[in-house]
C-alpha cells in the first residue's frame, strides 16, 4: 500500500518530498502560517492553501489507516480473516471502499437473512444462485422442516431469496456500480407535504422540485434540506428503477429458467428493502457534504475578505449607535481605542432634543480631537449619518458607515464584559463600531465567526468543518497582517502562529505587570512561552520602538544574523540598510546562500527590507451611500444607486445602498458575461455602482444590477 504522503503527492500534482516535509514540520507542531512563510526551502515555496490541503489530505488518510486498523482486528478476532481479504482492506483507497468490503462480515442485528440461515437455506439459496437448468421444486424438498418453521415450499424459497437480497445488497461491485448510477443519472426530488402548503411558503420554489444529483448548486441543496427538516418539504433520492434492476441482473443473473427467476424476485426486494434505502440515505448525506464544502468555502472567502477590510488606522474615533427609541449611544475613543467618554442622546423628539443632541456630539468632538466618525448601519443609522454630516463639524473629519453585523454578539460576550465591565451592551455595541472603523481586523477576531453574518445557511452547516474552516482564515488574516504585541488584544494574540489562548493570555498579563515588552528576545520571560512558541510567532509580532530594527519587521529572528552580515559587508548600519534601496540593490543573494538558506527566503527578506513591517491591507477610502435615498420606498427601477457588497453567496451578491435592506444582484446580473461564481467579479466590502431593477415593497425585496450600464466602480 502507497504511503499517505505519496497518495497526496498525486493527488495534488505535487512532488513527494514536498509532501513529506510539510507532514514532518507539521508532526513538529508547526503552524501552517509558520510553514508557509518561514519554510519555503524544504516545501519548494508552497503556499497556506497547499499545506492546508496537505494536512487535511493527511488527516483524512491517517483516519483511513486507522479505521482499517480495527476492521482487520476485528476481523481476526473472529476468524474470519483470509490472506485475500486483508489484501483488498489493505488496498482499499478510501472509506467507502473499505466500509463496502467489511459491510458482510460486520456483526449486524438479526436480519431476515440471518434468520433464514439459521433455518439451514443457505445451501438453497447457493443453488439458486448457481442457476442450473432444473424444476426449483425439487430442490425445496430437502429444507422443508416445519420444526425449523419452514412448512411450505414457497417458505423455503423466501428464506433463500432473504439470503440473496442480502448479499446483492453487501456486494461491493453493486453497491460501487449503484453509487454510479444514482451519481450520474440520480435525481433529488422534493414536494410540499400536504397542508403545508401556506405555512411553508418560504420554500414554494421547491414544492414541486427535481434536479440531478451531480448539477444541484449547493444553496438549493441547502434550502431544500431546510424546508425538509422544519417539515414543510419531503426530500427523496430516486434512480431510474428500470435502469437499476436492468444493472443488478446483469451481475447476478446468469440464465433465464426458474432460478433466474427467483433471482430477479430477490433482486427486486433486496433493492426495495436494502440497496435503496442505504443509497438514498448515502447520497442525501453525500449531497449534503459537498452542499456544506461549497458553502464553508464562501463563507471562509467572506469572511478572508471582511477581515482584510482596508483600515482607517489609529485615529481618535467618535463612535456612534444609533437608536430611536433608546437614544445614540456615543462613545469617544483615542488612537489605541481606548474609551475616553461616552452619553447617550436623542434625535428622536423635539427640535429642542436635536439641537441639545447636535450640541452634545460638536462638543465631544471638540474635547477630544475626533478625527474621524463611525456610525453603525442599523436602524436610523442613515439619519444619524445625515444629521452628524451637517452639523458642520471640521471638513477633515472622516464620517463614515461601519457595518453593525455581530456587534450585538460582542456586546453580550464575555469578551466585552472583561473590556468594558461598567458599560451597559449598547455602549460596549458603540465602542466596538469605533475599534471596528479603525481596524477591522483586531475587532472581528473577538466575535465568532459564524455570527459575523457573511455566508450562507451557517446554522445549517457542519458546524465542527465551518469552525475549522473559518479558524484557519483568521489564522491566515491575523498572522498576514502581524500584530503589534505590545498594543494587541488577547483574542488577536490568540490567532497569533504558535500562541493559542492560553499563551495569549500569559502574553497580556505578563505586559500588563511588567510593562511593553522592550523587542522581541523578551517575550521568552512570558511563563510557558518557549523556544518552539518563540520561533512560531516570532516572525509574526512586531515590537514597534524596539532597538532591534528589525523587531519591527517580518524577518524572523532567525534570520537577523543573516541581515547583519548583509549590513556589515555593505559596511553599514541596520537601520541605513532597511532606508537605502540603493544599499539593498548592491546585495548579491548568491553570496548569502547555504544550508537552510536558499532564494525564496532571501527575497522575502529583501522585500520586507524594502517596507518593513507593511500592511497588506489596502489603503482605506471613504463612502458615501447616494443622498435622497434612506429608505425602500425612495428606490425607483432605473435608478443608480452607491452600495457596499456584504456577503457573497452562489446565486449572487447583497449590496447595502443604505435602506436597512440589502438589495440583491443575482448572478447574471454581476457582469456583461457568463460569471462562474459571483466571487469572480465582486468581493465583499467592495464599493459598487448598481442599478436598481426591482422594488418589492411588501416583501422587503430589492433586485439589482451590476451589469455595465451600472458598472462596478473601480
Amino acid at each position: 500500500m502507497a504511503l499517505p504522503q505519496q497518495v497526496i503527492a498525486v493527488e495534488l500534482g505535487l512532488v513527494p518530498a514536498q509532501v513529506e516535509a510539510v507532514a514532518r514540520l507539521l508532526d513538529e507542531g508547526a503552524t501552517v502560517p509558520f510553514i508557509a512563510r518561514y519554510r519555503k526551502e524544504a516545501t519548494g515555496s508552497l503556499d497556506e492553501v497547499a499545506v492546508i490541503d496537505i494536512r487535511d489530505r493527511l488527516a483524512k488518510l491517517r483516519e483511513l489507516m486507522a479505521r482499517k486498523e480495527a476492521i482487520l482486528r476485528s476481523l481476526t478476532e473472529r476468524n474470519l480473516l483470509t490472506r485475500e481479504l486483508e489484501e483488498k482492506v489493505q488496498a482499499a483507497p478510501t472509506m467507502t471502499v473499505l466500509e463496502d468490503l467489511y459491510l458482510p462480515f460486520r456483526p449486524k442485528k438479526r436480519t431476515r437473512a440471518a434468520i433464514a440461515r439459521e433455518r439451514g437455506l443457505e445451501p438453497l439459496a447457493e443453488l439458486l444462485l448457481a442457476q442450473e437448468e432444473g424444476p426449483v421444486s425439487a430442490w425445496t424438498a430437502g429444507y422443508i422442516d416445519p420444526e425449523k418453521e419452514v412448512a411450505t415450499a414457497e417458505e423455503a424459497l423466501a428464506g433463500a431469496r432473504d439470503i440473496i437480497a442480502e448479499k446483492a445488497a453487501e456486494s461491493p461491485e453493486a453497491r460501487e456500480g449503484l453509487r454510479k448510477i444514482y451519481r450520474e443519472e440520480g435525481f433529488l426530488v422534493s414536494r410540499v407535504i400536504s397542508g403545508q402548503e401556506e405555512a411553508g411558503a418560504n420554500f414554494r420554489d421547491y414544492f414541486d422540485w427535481q434536479e440531478k444529483v451531480g448539477q444541484a448548486p449547493s444553496h438549493r441543496i441547502l434550502a431544500v434540506r431546510r424546508g425538509a427538516k422544519e417539515g414543510f418539504l419531503s426530500l427523496r433520492v430516486k434512480a431510474d428503477e428500470e435502469r437499476v434492476s436492468a444493472f443488478l441482473e446483469r451481475l447476478f443473473v446468469r440464465a433465464e429458467n426458474e432460478a433466474a427467476e427467483q433471482v430477479r424476485l430477490a433482486l427486486a426486494d433486496g433493492f426495495k428493502r436494502l440497496l435503496g434505502p442505504a443509497m438514498e440515505t448515502e447520497f442525501r448525506l453525500e449531497t449534503k457534504k459537498r452542499a456544506e464544502a461549497e458553502a464553508i468555502k464562501v463563507f471562509a472567502e467572506n469572511l478572508r475578505q471582511l477581515l482584510l477590510a482596508p483600515p482607517l488606522g489609529a485615529r481618535r474615533i467618535l463612535a456612534v449607535d444609533p437608536g430611536i427609541r433608546t437614544g445614540i449611544k456615543l462613545a469617544a475613543l483615542d488612537r489605541q481605542g481606548v474609551l475616553l467618554a461616552w452619553e447617550t442622546v436623542y434625535l428622536h423628539g423635539s427640535d429642542q432634543a436635536r439641537q441639545a443632541a447636535g450640541e452634545r456630539i460638536r462638543a465631544l468632538c471638540t474635547r477630544h480631537r475626533i478625527e474621524a466618525v463611525a456610525v453603525g448601519n442599523g436602524t436610523g443609522g442613515r439619519e444619524t449619518e445625515r444629521f452628524i454630516r451637517g452639523l458642520g463639524l471640521d471638513p477633515e473629519v472622516i464620517v463614515a458607515m461601519v457595518s453593525e453585523s455581530g456587534a450585538s454578539v460582542y456586546s453580550a460576550s464575555e469578551v466585552a464584559r472583561e473590556e468594558l465591565p461598567d458599560l451597559d451592551v449598547s455602549l460596549r455595541g458603540a465602542v466596538s463600531i469605533g475599534r471596528r472603523l479603525a481596524d477591522p481586523l483586531a475587532e472581528l477576531v473577538k466575535i465568532e465567526p459564524r455570527s459575523i453574518g457573511v455566508g450562507q445557511y451557517q446554522h445549517d452547516l457542519d458546524q465542527k468543518g465551518l469552525k475549522e474552516a473559518l479558524d484557519d482564515v483568521v489564522v491566515s488574516c491575523v498572522n498576514r497582517v502581524g500584530v503589534e504585541v505590545n498594543t494587541a488584544s488577547s483574542q488577536l494574540l490568540a490567532y497569533v502562529s504558535g500562541l493559542g489562548p492560553n499563551l495569549a493570555r500569559r502574553v497580556v498579563a505578563f505586559r500588563n505587570q511588567q510593562g511593553p515588552f522592550p523587542d522581541r528576545l523578551s517575550l521568552l520571560q512570558v511563563p510557558g512561552l518557549g523556544p518552539k512558541a518563540f520561533e512560531q510567532a516570532a516572525g509574526f509580532l512586531r515590537v514597534a520602538g524596539s532597538a532591534q530594527p528589525l523587531d519591527g519587521s517580518a524577518v524572523h529572528p532567525e534570520s537577523y544574523p543573516l541581515v547583519e552580515r548583509m549590513a556589515a559587508d555593505l559596511g553599514c548600519t541596520l537601520p541605513e540598510l532597511m532606508s537605502e534601496p540603493k544599499l539593498r540593490q548592491r546585495i548579491k543573494p548568491e553570496r548569502y546562500l547555504g544550508g537552510s538558506i536558499g532564494l525564496p527566503t532571501i527575497n522575502d527578506i529583501l522585500a520586507e527590507l524594502a517596507k518593513p513591517g507593511r500592511d497588506p491591507r489596502e489603503r482605506f477610502q471613504g463612502f458615501r451611500y447616494t443622498e435622497g435615498v434612506a429608505e425602500l420606498a425612495d428606490l425607483k427601477p432605473g435608478m443608480v444607486v452607491a452600495g457596499v457588497v456584504t456577503n457573497i453567496v452562489d446565486f449572487g451578491a447583497f449590496i447595502d445602498i443604505g435602506v436597512h435592506q440589502d438589495g440583491l444582484a443575482h448572478i447574471s446580473q454581476l457582469a456583461d458575461r457568463y460569471v462562474r461564481h459571483p466571487s469572480e467579479v465582486v468581493k465583499v466590502h467592495q464599493e459598487v455602482r448598481a442599478r436598481v431593477l426591482k422594488v418589492d415593497l411588501e416583501r422587503q425585496r430589492i433586485s439589482l444590477s451590476l451589469r455595465p450600464e451600472a458598472g462596478p466602480k473601480h
